[in-house]
């Protein structure tokens, strides 16, 4: 995909080479027994629907993980920059895979503050934090291991950019824009925060059984990975033949049918959290498709 360079202004926060920490700890999350393999797969998306799933049904917050946003208040604060804060432009150029994180970054800010002005929504740009096997969020601590993850307590995407090698190498999904995906998914829980989506699914996961809990999740992702495919519309005129293709493949492999059937051999649909491969690709090309916000709706009908 052919983004511009990103703008300076965007607001980025380095934690590379700061040691990071482990805070907000709590193993509940390993109840699940996707949460290794998803940690490891794509923190796109569940990160913050995990936590509540977690908080309602399992007791304890532990860091955070795997795509959605820890929704309630954090019990570890984030520590600012030290004096001078982030260099934007030296964060952002430190290498390939930082330049392009920025690069997705900085389009899907620009691409949902318009749609936001046009709705008359207000708008309220998120931070890319980079981090390197260790850091602190919002949410409590960040592990490369969780890959990807939107923290909607201090509003971050949190990114350890070896995640794309891990993306490209480990599970065949190639290609800027499957890079650009997962920035544009966890925009997309951001979006979801903004717009209070987020909130009334942990109220509406308070009252229900984890099955159920686990379907609204579901239901989550799916909204943020159409989100993904509406920023990718939006900038139809940027997409490179093969783009589509890459997304695809992306999604695909991110699916919890195909993550269960090679982490246990088999699958077990009440435990998704964050639909099927066939799903994801099937949310992410409507939202290409449409280029429509409104045509996001997860939550009205079967999925």
């Amino acid at each position: 995909m052919r983004l511009d360079d990103f703008d300076p202004n965007i607001n980025v926060e380095d934690q590379r080479g700061q040691g990071g920490g482990f805070g907000g700890g709590g193993g509940g999350g390993l109840l699940f027994g996707l949460l290794p393999l998803v940690f490891s797969r794509f923190g796109c998306g569940g990160v913050v629907v995990l936590l509540i799933v977690l908080a309602i049904f399992g007791g304890g917050l532990p860091s955070l993980m795997n795509g959605g946003s820890q929704l309630s208040a954090p019990t570890t604060q984030v520590g600012e920059q030290q004096a001078g804060g982030t260099d934007t432009r030296s964060s952002c150029t430190l290498n390939a895979a930082s330049k392009a994180a920025c690069n997705a970054f900085s389009s899907a800010d620009k691409t949902w503050a318009a749609l936001f002005a046009r709705s008359g929504e207000r708008f309220a740009q998120p931070k890319l934090v980079f981090y390197g096997g260790n850091g602190q969020s919002g949410c409590g601590a960040a592990q490369a291991a969780m890959g990807p993850f939107y923290c909607p307590a201090d509003q971050g995407i949190y990114l350890d950019t070896s995640f794309f090698d891990e993306l490209a190498n480990r599970f065949g999904a190639k290609g800027d824009f499957a890079q650009d995906y997962v920035i544009a998914h966890e925009f997309g829980h951001h979006i979801q925060n903004l717009l209070g989506t987020s909130d009334r699914v942990q109220q509406q996961m308070a009252n229900v059984s984890r099955t159920e809990g686990n379907k609204l999740s579901v239901r989550l992702e799916l909204q943020a990975d159409c989100y993904a495919g509406v920023w990718a519309a939006q900038n139809r005129d940027r997409m490179d033949p093969g783009d589509l293709e890459e997304g695809m493949t992306a999604a695909h492999a991110i699916g919890d049918d195909t993550l269960q059937r090679e982490a246990q051999g088999r699958v077990v649909p009440d435990s998704f959290t964050h639909g099927t491969s066939a799903e994801r690709a099937a949310w992410l090309k409507r939202g290409l498709d449409s280029g429509d916000p409104a045509q996001c709706d997860t939550f009205s009908g079967a999925i």
